[in-house]
């Protein structure tokens, strides 16, 4: 794999990598219980990928969502893949009433999605 960072005057990255780089690969995680008790819920988007570069989007079953996402840098992990996180804040009522939510992570034309609904979660 080739990748090539290139960062000019005031920050702006050029980033050239081949076309072989694979889809990162994603753990979705729901809302904790203990969480669920108070006034928000967070889901976790946990991606693995093999360069350190991706673009990080949450939907629901209502459309595109940028309120209430934390979106980390992506970190090198011991194995020289790369990892970051990626959080979604919700109300409570949002996760309690069966909507569900999709983190898509994208890695050049590539890309992995998961979906997460309270249903699919064991009480």
């Amino acid at each position: 794999m080739i990748c090539i960072t290139v960062v000019f005057g005031q920050g702006t990255k050029l980033i050239v990598a081949d076309s072989s780089l694979a889809a990162p690969s994603l753990s979705l995680l729901p809302p904790s219980s203990e969480e669920l008790k108070t006034d928000k819920a967070t889901l976790a988007c946990l991606a693995q990928m093999s360069v350190g570069f991706a673009d990080v989007s949450w939907t629901s079953n209502e459309g595109p969502v940028t309120d209430g996402v934390f979106t980390s840098s992506a970190k090198q992990q011991p194995d020289k893949s790369f990892g970051l996180s990626s959080f979604l804040t919700i109300k409570p009522s949002q996760w309690i009433s069966g909507r569900v939510f999709s983190c898509k992570v994208s890695v050049g034309s590539r890309f992995t999605e998961k979906s997460i609904t309270k249903s699919d979660c064991s009480e």
